[in-house]
């Protein structure tokens, strides 16, 4: 016991004089590509998570709170993926994995557009956009922190939430100017286009993903 005392502060000690990497020009791309994911799928998600109350109103004409059964379902549809999603990404990777959620998101927003009024279709839609958000979600922190060293875990924790609240206090902004100024028929396409956009980026980074990469020869 004596000598376990003596060696935990000797081991202690060699830890922290271990200089930690910085990362390399790669994984500082993929890295900042994350980020920029995160940010335009959080814009086109949340527009329409902030403004679909109003929407439904103004554009669907539904009264009442008959708005909130579409959201329940995506929020429903979301939690029962969870599980699923998680045990798909190690099979497949978190990168692919996202990019279906991506993809199915993008195609929810973008199916939502032809709708000029409210149909019981919306729900099969929004499921899959809450299907699609746990795959997104599940996935996109454990790639930030994946190209993270173990002694900066808090920093990139820290560029992760910044991505994410700075495109959660944007877009009601920017979306918001869209359905004042121009109509509440742009609140689908708007939110198809952002979540598009993060489709392009999260294809172009090369880093985070849990599968192991190829070795150079």
């Amino acid at each position: 016991n004596k000598m376990a005392v003596k060696d935990e502060p000797e081991e202690k000690e060699r830890a922290e004089n271990v200089p930690q990497r910085g990362l390399s020009a790669p994984e500082k791309r993929s890295l900042v590509l994350i980020l920029a994911s995160v940010f335009f799928w959080f814009m086109g998600y949340n527009a329409v998570t902030t403004a679909f109350s109003k929407y439904a109103r103004a554009y669907w004409g539904l009264t009442g709170g008959a708005f909130a059964y579409t959201l329940i379902i995506a929020q429903a549809a979301a939690i029962c993926a969870y599980l699923p999603v998680a045990a798909l990404s190690q099979r497949i990777g978190r990168r692919k994995t996202i990019l279906c959620g991506v993809m199915g998101l993008t195609l929810a927003f973008g199916a939502a557009v032809f709708f000029r009024s409210f149909n019981y279709g919306m729900f099969a839609l929004f499921a899959l956009a809450g299907i699609s958000w746990a795959a997104i979600n599940v996935n996109s922190y454990p790639m930030v922190v994946e190209i993270s060293k173990s002694g900066d875990v808090g920093k990139y924790t820290g560029y992760y939430y910044t991505f994410s609240m700075a495109a959660q206090i944007i877009t009601p902004i920017l979306s918001g100017l869209l359905l004042e100024h121009v109509g509440y028929q742009t609140l689908m396409p708007y939110a198809t286009v952002m979540v598009a956009i993060s489709f392009v980026t999260i294809s172009l980074a090369r880093h985070g993903d849990n599968k192991p990469e190829p070795t150079k020869s």
